[in-house]
């Protein structure tokens, strides 16, 4: 007999792992191809992608230190990957670089939008796209795609407060 973690793992597809930032195995979800991303990589990931939106918009580094009510260095410090931020401050840099959360999780993470490069691309191209829509239309297509998603996955997603309203 399984116990409750090994099948709730092997439904949500994770496999047991180890990381050199973690100092217990841990489990993690296999990218497209297979291998699984470790932490510190990642971690390269967000500081490329915060360093390229910087670039993009023509802002110095010390400018958005400033935004940020931090030193330079110490914004220098998330730019280089030696510092790990926590969810405030992503939220702090998405309203001072003027990109989504989603954008930079799936510039870590896409396998987490698809079980192919292809999908997860159009995924986040979606999520883009409905960012444009006015408001109005928002809620048009909310209510259309509640009438083609299964009810039971609109019961799973409610129970755990992932349809916009709080569980």
């Amino acid at each position: 007999m399984r116990d409750s973690l090994t099948r709730y793992a092997e439904a949500k597809g994770l496999v047991e792992t180890t990381d050199p930032e973690v100092d217990k195995r841990v489990y993690r979800k296999p990218g497209f191809d297979g291998a699984i991303t470790e932490l510190g990589e990642m971690e390269a990931l967000i500081s490329g992608f915060l360093k390229r939106s910087r670039e993009g918009i023509g802002l110095p580094r010390a400018d958005v230190a400033r935004m940020l009510g931090l030193s330079t260095a110490v914004y220098g410090r998330y730019e280089r990957a030696f510092s790990k931020m926590n969810v405030t401050r992503m939220i702090h840099l998405c309203e001072v670089l003027g990109f989504k959360p989603l954008d930079i999780i799936f510039h870590a993470a896409p396998h987490l939008w698809g079980a192919t490069p292809e999908e997860a691309a159009d995924r986040i191209a979606v999520d883009r796209l409905m960012r444009e829509l006015p408001g109005e239309v928002v809620g048009d297509l909310l209510r259309l795609l509640r009438r083609l998603v299964p009810q039971d996955h609109q019961t799973a997603l409610a129970s755990i407060g992932t349809d916009g309203t709080d569980a």
